[in-house]
């Protein structure tokens, strides 16, 4: 079976309706740098939506920077994840770890979502 890595449009959560959905009863797991919401879905695939506040994070390019880093360990570990909608929350400690820190991070997060 070929998987496919792609980060379609689909696996985005779109609009306030899906955010609120999650925020209303999330399963969460948490470092003092990133917080991950998640919560059940009845589709066939997970989906992410993100949450880097400008107060948190003031710079666009650190944001931005941050937001890649997520979608891009969502997108390789996405055919492991249970079927939920996510919502990833970065904090301000976020901005004294490198980009290795932040993946690994990342990574042990969604290791609790694994099916």
């Amino acid at each position: 079976m070929m998987l496919n890595y792609f980060f379609k449009k689909k696996s985005r959560l779109s609009n306030s309706i899906n955010f609120q959905y999650v925020f209303s009863n999330p399963c969460t797991k948490n470092t003092l740098e990133i917080s991950i919401l998640g919560r059940f879905n009845l589709l066939k695939y997970p989906r992410l939506g993100l949450s880097i506040p400008r107060k948190n994070i003031k710079n666009s390019h650190n944001r931005n920077l941050i937001k890649r880093l997520v979608r891009e360990t969502f997108r390789l570990l996405q055919h492991k994840l249970i079927f939920m909608d996510f919502i990833v929350i970065a904090k301000k400690n976020i901005l004294n770890l490198s980009n290795k820190n932040i993946i690994n991070i990342l990574k042990s997060l969604w290791a609790h979502y694994y099916r």
